[in-house]
Parts: C-alpha cells; sequence; structure tokens
C-alpha cells in the first residue's frame, strides 16, 4: 500500500470517529448544564487514568490503560451508549458492539487494525490488570459526576444506594479498591443526605 492510500484510510477512521461527539450518554457534566457525549467521557478518563495513576495495583501499564480508553466507546457510533442503570439485552448489545468494531476498525489499515481492535478487545476482557483498572475508571467517573450535579442519572434512573454499589461498586473494587472506598463513602453521605430532605 502506497502512503497516500494508507492515509486515506487513517483519515477514514479518525473522520468516523468524529462521530462520536454526537453520541449521547445518560450522565451529565459535573454542572448538570447537559448531557455528556462519548468523546468526552472517553477524553475524560484519559485524564483520570493520567491523575489517578497512583491507585492502580502491580502490573498496570498506565500509557496501555490511556489506549483502552480512548478507544473504548468508539462502538457507540453505532451502537449507541447502554447505560449501566437501563434496562437492554446485554447479549443483543454485545453482538451489535462487535459488529461496529468489525466496521469502524475496519476503515484503518491491516496492521492498526489488528493493533487497536486488540486493545478494545483486551479492554472488553477486563482479565489483564490494566483493563481491570481501565474498566475501574470507566465505572468511577460518572458516580463522581452523579455526585458534583446532584443526582444526575441516578435520579433519572431512580437508582439506589444498594444498586450503585452492585452495579457499579463491584466493578470499581475489582481494579481501584480505594477508589471505591473513597466513593462508597461520598454516595453515602449523598442518600443519606438526600432522603432526609426529602421526607
Amino acid at each position: 500500500m502506497n502512503d497516500t492510500a494508507r492515509l486515506d484510510q487513517q483519515i477514514a477512521f479518525l473522520n468516523e470517529a468524529d462521530k462520536l461527539k454526537s453520541t449521547l450518554r445518560a450522565t451529565t457534566l459535573c454542572d448538570n448544564s447537559r448531557w455528556e457525549n462519548s468523546a468526552e467521557h472517553s477524553w475524560h478518563l484519559t485524564l483520570y487514568a493520567l491523575v489517578l495513576a497512583d491507585q492502580a495495583g502491580p502490573g498496570v501499564d498506565i500509557t496501555l490503560v490511556i489506549k483502552m480508553l480512548i478507544l473504548h466507546d468508539l462502538v457507540e457510533i453505532d451502537a449507541g451508549d447502554n447505560p449501566i442503570f437501563g434496562d437492554h439485552d446485554i447479549t443483543a448489545m454485545e453482538a451489535q458492539e462487535q459488529a461496529a468494531a468489525d466496521r469502524i476498525f475496519g476503515l484503518l489499515p491491516d496492521d492498526l487494525r489488528d493493533e487497536l481492535r486488540a486493545v478494545w478487545e483486551e479492554f472488553e476482557a477486563a482479565e489483564s490488570p490494566s483493563a481491570q483498572f481501565a474498566k475501574s475508571l470507566d465505572r468511577f467517573q460518572p458516580p463522581m459526576q452523579n455526585l458534583m450535579s446532584g443526582g444526575g442519572s441516578w435520579t433519572e434512573y431512580n437508582v439506589s444506594e444498594a444498586q450503585i454499589a452492585d452495579r457499579v461498586g463491584s466493578k470499581i473494587n475489582i481494579g481501584a479498591p480505594g477508589l471505591w472506598a473513597y466513593a462508597k463513602t461520598r454516595i453515602a453521605a449523598f442518600f443519606a443526605q438526600h432522603a432526609a430532605t426529602h421526607k
């Protein structure tokens, strides 16, 4: 393949990735002014990885974590965001995301396609220390934003403290137990205050 043809494929992928800016998530910005988009979420998570690298356990490669986080939601261009507290068919969602990964990573030259798809697959499998830490950050960021925005998607989905512990806390705890300990205390205080003001 000549350089121009390779660049055509690389730019086609980058142009396609721009669509992630139009994919809305179920989490608001910290100031609750609007819904966050998936591109903003991915960028914010890479910043989380840089700033919270000291929370990573042994064997975590922060550079790899950053790669995972910048790539992890590209499939939402086709598959959309599936909120953790939403009601959706997990099997169907995974099939949609795999098909999206085939199409989107398939825009790249073969070597880059294989390299970046492997990073995405490692994140999805959540078996390596790096992937587990990346997944933990992906679950940790939304509660931090909900706490800042006065409830955010917890209010939208009528979520209980127990549901957060079950669906979010258990996943954060796998790769970043210190972050879950931090979040759990603040989430408990939020729900206690919420209960007191809604008696």
